[in-house]
C-alpha cells in the first residue's frame, strides 16, 4: 500500500482575495515530504492559521510569475529564515524562475540566509527518488507556466498466473523482476513488464491558471485527484478565453476526458463571493464527482 497523500488548501481565491479565500497556496503531505504549490499573499499566515509549521516546506513548485502566486514567497523566506530553518528548499519553476527569484532576493534584505536549490522546469519528469516523482507541462497563460503531477509510486507485484506458465523458477530472478528488471533464463529474455503489475500508486494533478489547451487532458489523464482553475462560470467563457482561464464547465469536460477520480476546483473569482454555487454547478453537469475547495480544505489519498 502506497502511504497516506494529504493536500491541504491555504488559499483558493483568484486575483482578488476575499474575506473567506485567500491567494492560492496548497500543500501536499506525503511521507517526510511537505510540498508548497504556489506561495500568494498570506500564505505564512495561512499556516499558522492551519497550525502547520512552514518549517516543515522541502520543496516549492511555483506554477507561474503572477503576483496572486508569488507575492507570498518573500514572507514565507524572512520567516524560514528567522526560524532556523536548516535544510535546503528546492524551488521549481517555469522558465524565468532564476531570474525573478534573484530579483526578489535582491528587493529584500534579508537578516539571515537559508539555502536555496533553484531549477526550472518545463516539460517531463524533474525529481524522482524510489517513492515519487514528479513531472511538468507547460499550460497556456501569456506567461510561461507550469502544470504539475505528483505521483507515488506503487509496489511491482509478481502476476503468479503468468509468472507459472513462464516457467521461472523461484530465486533470484523473481527478486530482480520485484525491482522492475528483466531476466535472462534459459537464453530467452523475459520482461518484467510482461511478469508483473503496478499496485496502489497515486496521482494527483495540479493545473492553475491555463486557458484551453491540448496538453491538459493527457497530463492529468487517470489522475486521483486533478486540481484544476475554474476561475469563472459558464456565463462567462469569453472573458475566460480573454484571460486563459477555464470556466467550471470547461473544468467538468477536461475531468471527463481525462478519466480522473475526482475534480477539485479552485481558483475561485471573487466575484462569486461566498456562494460559489454556480460554479460547481457547470463542473457537476458534466463530472459528477466534482467540488469546489474552500480555504483549509483538506483531501486525503
Amino acid at each position: 500500500m502506497v502511504d497516506k497523500i494529504k493536500v491541504i488548501f491555504l488559499g483558493t481565491s483568484g486575483v482578488i482575495p476575499t474575506e473567506d479565500r485567500n491567494h492560492v497556496a496548497m500543500l501536499l503531505t506525503y511521507r517526510d515530504e511537505n510540498i508548497l504549490v504556489d506561495c500568494g499573499e498570506g500564505t505564512q499566515r495561512q499556516f499558522r492559521k492551519a497550525k502547520i509549521n512552514p518549517g516543515k516546506i522541502t520543496k516549492l513548485l511555483i506554477t507561474h510569475w503572477h503576483g496572486d502566486h508569488v507575492l507570498g514567497i518573500p514572507g514565507l523566506l524572512q520567516t524560514l529564515a528567522f526560524s532556523g530553518y536548516n535544510k535546503s528548499l528546492e524551488i521549481y519553476g517555469p522558465k524565468g524562475t532564476n531570474k525573478y527569484l534573484k530579483e526578489l532576493l535582491n528587493v529584500f534584505h534579508f537578516v539571515n540566509d537559508i539555502k536555496l536549490k533553484i531549477k526550472e522546469v518545463s516539460n517531463g519528469k524533474f525529481f524522482e527518488n524510489e517513492h515519487f516523482f514528479l513531472e511538468a507541462r507547460p499550460m497556456t497563460h501569456g506567461i510561461p507556466c507550469n502544470a504539475y503531477n505528483f505521483v507515488a509510486k506503487g509496489k511491482i507485484r509478481i502476476d503468479r498466473d503468468k509468472l507459472s506458465k513462464s516457467g521461472l523458477p523461484s530465486g533470484p530472478l523473481i527478486k530482480k523482476l520485484k525491482e522492475g528488471k528483466n531476466v535472462n533464463y534459459k537464453g530467452k529474455k523475459i520482461l518484467a513488464k510482461n511478469l508483473t503489475y503496478l499496485q496502489g500508486s497515486k496521482k494527483i494533478s495540479f493545473i492553475l491558471d491555463t486557458g484551453v489547451n491540448k496538453n491538459i487532458e493527457p497530463f492529468a489523464k487517470y489522475s486521483d485527484l486533478l486540481i484544476l482553475e475554474s476561475t469563472y462560470a459558464d456565463d462567462m467563457k469569453g472573458t475566460a478565453k480573454d484571460y486563459k482561464h477555464l470556466t467550471s464547465s470547461q473544468a467538468g469536460e477536461i475531468a471527463k476526458k481525462a478519466k480522473v477520480k475526482k475534480l477539485i476546483l479552485t481558483h475561485i473569482s471573487q466575484r462569486y463571493g461566498r456562494d460559489s454555487k454556480v460554479i460547481l454547478k457547470g463542473a457537476e453537469d458534466i463530472f459528477k464527482n466534482s467540488v469546489v475547495a474552500k480555504d483549509f480544505d483538506e483531501f486525503e489519498l
